[in-house]
């Protein structure tokens, strides 16, 4: 089971833009998102993570470098999963239920809460409103199979996590894995920061995270 530790970050220093911020987070420690899932063509998306924490928020930043990129759905719990899509998956203290956090290319968010995967509760739209996010697109014209480069920063308040009464992150560890999708693009790929034993596609298995420790 891998384990990380992740840094606090002042308000003040993200009081000023979610630019600003993205280019804070890509000075922590890099994670790669490298386990390939469920597939036998070889394909496999450059994906890097990085985190940090507030007294109000979780800060995360994805790097991704791909061949394809879809950024169909832009409303609040769509499908994203469809799209060039990356995600986090959190249970706090001992508890089985967890969260999923998904977001497109462009951070269209889907967010759910749950046990497992045919339990979810859709968290309401009003909360995932305030969810702050930044996506940094860069594509080739000069040659179609370049890769894709983007980035996506984002700023997650507390009270997403509304089934959980959270003052305070400090000193804590919390289970997660985080993944790289894309269901509807030329080439499906399934990739997990943890690595997950399951014969067939599934993120939500709450058995394989891993764990962040808050410092």
């Amino acid at each position: 089971m891998q384990h990380f530790k992740t840094s606090y970050f002042p308000e003040v220093l993200i009081n000023a833009n979610l630019t600003q911020l993205s280019c804070l987070l890509s000075n922590e420690e890099q994670h790669k998102i490298n386990n390939l899932l469920w597939s036998n063509d070889g394909y496999k998306p450059d994906v890097f993570f990085s985190m940090a924490y507030t007294n109000n928020s979780i800060l995360l930043k994805y790097s991704v470098r791909e061949e394809y990129l879809s950024a169909i759905y832009r409303n609040i719990n769509d499908p994203v999963y469809k799209d060039s899509c990356v995600e986090l998956f959190i249970a706090f203290g001992n508890e089985d239920n967890y969260y999923n956090l998904e977001f497109n290319c462009l951070g269209t968010a889907l967010v759910g809460y749950g046990s497992k995967k045919n339990d979810r509760i859709n968290i309401d739209r009003s909360i995932i409103q305030g969810i702050k996010s930044y996506s940094y697109i860069k594509t080739s014209d000069a040659d179609e199979k370049a890769l894709i480069n983007w980035e996506l920063t984002l700023n997650i308040p507390f009270s997403v996590f509304k089934y959980n009464s959270i003052s305070s992150l400090t000193g804590s560890v919390c289970r997660v894995n985080f993944y790289k999708c894309g269901d509807d693009l030329p080439i499906p790929h399934f990739l997990s920061w943890n690595n997950i034993i399951n014969p067939h596609p599934d993120f939500h298995q709450p058995e394989f995270f891993g764990q962040v420790s808050f410092v």
